[in-house]
């Protein structure tokens, strides 16, 4: 039989301690923890709306939904080609309803329908006339004002150096106030928006049905409120 050989109980322990001692310095050399701080800086401008759109939208009374659909493709068809004359607008077919009509007696009188037209440009004058040149037709049914996705990036790219420069302004005034000789950015996440400008009145928006001496509507876009915000972690030593 053979026997195992003698091993010390202190050299068991050895590897143990050693383990221990050799973490110890691992953790002693761990990044000091300081004071931090949740801030957050906001960068805004008004920036003039370069972008209108309106919805026009044509009624239509018939005895069957087919004869309804039919007077409401001929409109919107209509209206769609006569925009596609005037440079600088996009037009497309919005929502399209039928729904059918009775009387006291709950009884089946006809058919009614209501079909969209949305035009959107940066030429508000020319909306304006082409929404009076198609009102015999079609009424206006609204109008809103945005900041097109190209003028509104390039705002955003030059809010963000203000809202880091306004982030960093905060950051000094924080270590002051903690009395802290330096500080240092942990994190820093930027998110941007619009605040979108009020609903014109709708008395403005329905502009009478055109007449050959009652001029087009004319429509102030307004501005929005373009913002960035930068909310980020620093740490006061």
């Amino acid at each position: 039989m053979s026997m195992l050989p003698h091993v010390p109980a202190a050299a068991l322990v050895a590897p143990t301690l050693a383990f221990l001692l050799a973490a110890a310095p691992a953790r002693a050399a761990e990044e000091p923890r300081y004071n931090q701080v949740e801030l957050e800086a906001v960068a805004s401008r008004e920036v003039p709306n370069d972008l209108m759109s309106a919805t026009l939208f044509a009624e239509a009374n018939a005895a069957t939904p087919a004869e309804v659909a039919a007077a409401l493709n001929r409109a919107t068809a209509e209206a769609v080609a006569v925009a596609a004359k005037s440079g600088g607008i996009k037009a497309s077919s919005g929502q399209t309803h039928t729904f059918p009509v009775y009387d006291r007696n709950q009884k089946l009188v006809g058919w009614r329908g209501r079909a969209e037209v949305r035009l959107e440009s940066r030429n508000f004058q020319a909306v304006a006339e082409l929404t009076a040149t198609l009102q015999p037709s079609m009424q206006l049914g609204g109008i809103a004002f945005g900041v097109s996705p190209e003028l509104r990036r390039r705002v955003e790219d030059e809010l963000i150096t203000e809202a880091i420069a306004a982030f960093r302004a905060r950051a000094d005034v924080a270590r002051r106030a903690l009395g802290g000789q330096s500080y240092r950015i942990r994190r820093v996440a930027l998110g941007s928006g619009a605040a979108a400008p009020p609903p014109r009145a709708m008395a403005m928006a329905r502009a009478a049905p055109a007449a050959a001496d009652v001029p087009p509507p004319v429509f102030e876009g307004g501005e929005t409120r373009v913002q960035v915000v930068a909310r980020g972690t620093i740490e006061v030593e």
